[in-house]
């Protein structure tokens, strides 16, 4: 109690006076990361092996455009304890950010998270400036040193009060975790119920006009994002052609969007390139209609 009673104080009095500068980036980037770890942990794919946006498709996808690709690939084994630890990580990084719990090992903590996205997925981006994950180290590091003022290194406290509140925010970090994989996001992503050409991938009754249908192609293991309209159904890789990440359809903008780089794809002219750092329109998934089902050509 103690301990929750001092965490309630801390964050109060740091919010009072800190100034408008780190208060704007202590808000932004604290809730930036809770936000990016509850997108990870309610997304019931994210760690799921086969399903479009597994972390272990995507890192695999980073590997071969990475800096670091040598150890991204050394980890693909362990894909799913990775894909939780940055949960995990992103979690108490954003909470400890906001209720100011050891604020500047959490800035730290920020900051080399985004130092390891970039290295992994925007690091050949060009220009320089689209590159997400580069901004937000920036931002970190800056934040960092409006923190430690002219100090060298902010200075190590290992009391037991400060144990106990380092304790409170890894819990919490870690029932956020649960409770984002206990509401998980709506999802229609399926696998194909046979292999290779003809597979089944939908009964046309339950794919309206107008919707889309994430599954994955069985004979090339590919993510693909279907779609019906009123005159017929095509279906394209859900892996941008920059970089490898996995793109989603946005339907209130009708484009397929890359999350790593912003790069927009058409779906209703051949996927090609809207705007962003891809350079060539997204491959086709050959897809027919056949009987009650969508199917594999």
């Amino acid at each position: 109690m103690n301990a929750l009673q001092s965490i309630s104080r801390g964050a109060m009095s740091s919010w009072a006076t800190q100034n408008r500068a780190p208060r704007l980036l202590r808000v932004f980037l604290g809730a930036t990361f809770i936000y990016a770890g509850w997108d990870k942990a309610s997304d019931p794919g994210f760690l799921t092996q086969g399903e479009p946006t597994y972390i272990g498709t995507q890192l695999a996808a980073f590997a071969a455009n990475s800096p670091i690709g040598f150890l991204l690939n050394r980890i693909l084994d362990q894909a799913t304890y990775v894909g939780i630890l940055v949960m995990v990580a992103e979690f108490a990084v954003g909470i400890a950010t906001l209720l100011w719990v050891a604020p500047a090992t959490a800035a730290f903590g920020g900051f080399l998270l985004s130092v390891t996205l970039w290295l992994s997925s925007s690091f050949y981006t060009t220009p320089y400036f689209l590159a997400g994950d580069s901004a937000y180290a920036v931002m970190w590091l800056a934040y960092l040193l409006l923190l430690i003022g002219n100090r060298r290194m902010p200075a190590t406290n290992f009391q037991r009060r400060s144990v106990l509140r380092t304790a409170i925010v890894g819990a919490l970090a870690v029932a956020a975790t649960f409770a984002g994989r206990a509401l998980p996001k709506s999802s229609a992503s399926v696998k194909s119920s046979t292999k290779g050409k003809g597979a089944q991938i939908i009964k046309v009754a339950e794919l309206p006009v107008g919707k889309t249908f994430n599954f994955v192609h069985s004979a090339q293991g590919v993510p693909a994002i279907l779609f019906r309209t009123k005159a017929g159904v095509f279906a394209y890789s859900a892996i941008c052609t920059h970089q490898g990440c996995s793109v989603t359809y946005k339907s209130s903008t009708k484009k397929l969007i890359c999350p790593c780089h912003a790069a927009q794809f058409d779906p209703f002219a051949s996927a090609k390139v809207v705007s962003g750092p891809a350079e060539r329109p997204l491959d086709k998934v050959k897809v027919k209609i056949s009987g009650a089902w969508v199917v594999e050509a």
